[in-house]
């Protein structure tokens, strides 16, 4: 049997637009529930999507093994893993990982409890505090059953390849959206979703919706002020949609900016640039690196950045090897000297 994810724009508010559906094009009402809990808890279409693919996964594989959902335990997710690691091409741990996260939120969400051992068993339990050591010790379970993952280095762009990315655009509106996220540590998400009532030049600052839906101020600096004045004055062209930046040709001119015509964007600079590191993510990383070498203090670069804790800001800003071998440098010349041993 064949299933499919699709999206459908004429669902109700209150229901996810990505459906999952059988062979015969019927819905698959415990993923579709599913689905429609996470809307009404007000997940971002992004994340509903990601859900909807994890789901579209896991239905092909109980069809294919003819399992059924009320009847997984410990064991059938070892055989899940197993299964997943043998396809080619061969997925990430984080990409499993996400599965196995949303398989047992799927468990929980129609059964009510973890999903129970077998002959194989990952439960353990744990006792948390509060942080700050207070309150009444809490009992918690987690399902252990989880691949290694191995720390990502990213390093950041350097100035020369982030002047000859720069180089490459001939637009208000691209310029615009590379500084937002080199200048100001934006998502490519959040860039997509920015407004018109957003921008405030006269307080020079920006209102940006986060994820979860937090929505946080930055500042804008006057080069982002001056290229988006320019993009809105010259560029933008004439519409009602209420998005900062929208198609400015072809058959989608004044419509909003996709996902999909951003990655294009940046795909094509990259080869026209030469510079195949250059990415969304990348900048924003270029940009946490950037505030830490000029000395910002973690919580207002968390601010800046839209992290819920610190400690994503702690293990997002990395030091490339040349900060290393720079700040071994510094203090190796501030060290107590060693005479040398005189020579009889």
């Amino acid at each position: 049997m064949t299933f499919q994810l699709i999206l459908r724009n004429s669902s109700p508010p209150s229901a996810s637009p990505y459906r999952l559906l059988d062979g015969q094009g019927r819905e698959l009402a415990w993923a579709n529930a599913f689905l429609d809990a996470q809307r009404l808890r007000q997940l971002s279409l992004r994340s509903l999507r990601a859900y909807g693919y994890d789901l579209l996964h896991l239905a092909r594989w109980l069809h294919l093994k003819r399992h059924r959902l009320a009847k997984i335990d410990q064991s059938l997710l070892l055989d899940y893993v197993r299964y997943q690691l043998d396809q080619l091409p061969k997925p990430t741990p984080s990409t499993v990982n996400h599965r196995l996260a949303v398989l047992g939120c799927l468990y929980r969400f129609h059964y009510g409890r973890e999903i129970p051992g077998g002959k194989a068993h990952f439960h353990r339990t744990y006792t948390t505090r509060s942080p700050l050591g207070y309150g009444r010790p809490h009992r918690r379970v987690t399902t252990a059953l989880r691949l290694r993952q191995p720390r990502c280095l990213v390093v950041p762009l350097s100035a020369d390849q982030v002047a000859r990315f720069w180089k490459s655009f001939r637009t208000f509106r691209d310029l615009a959206i590379v500084a937002l996220m080199l200048l100001d540590g934006l998502r490519s998400c959040e860039v997509l979703q920015l407004q018109l009532e957003d921008l405030s030049f006269s307080e020079a600052h920006l209102r940006v919706l986060g994820k979860g839906n937090k929505k946080r101020l930055v500042p804008l600096p006057a080069e982002i002020i001056e290229v988006l004045q320019n993009y809105l004055r010259c560029e933008r062209p004439l519409t009602n949609s209420p998005l900062l930046f929208v198609s400015w040709k072809g058959r989608r001119r004044g419509l909003p900016m996709t996902p999909a015509g951003l990655r294009s964007l940046f795909r094509h600079h990259r080869l026209s640039s030469k510079i195949p590191q250059a990415n969304p993510h990348r900048f924003r990383h270029t940009f946490g690196a950037d505030m830490v070498r000029a000395g910002i203090s973690l919580p207002a670069l968390m601010h800046l950045m839209g992290h819920a804790q610190i400690h994503t800001t702690m293990l997002y800003v990395q030091l490339a090897p040349q900060d290393v071998w720079q700040e071994y440098a510094r203090a190796v010349a501030q060290r107590v000297r060693l005479s040398s041993p005189e020579i009889p």
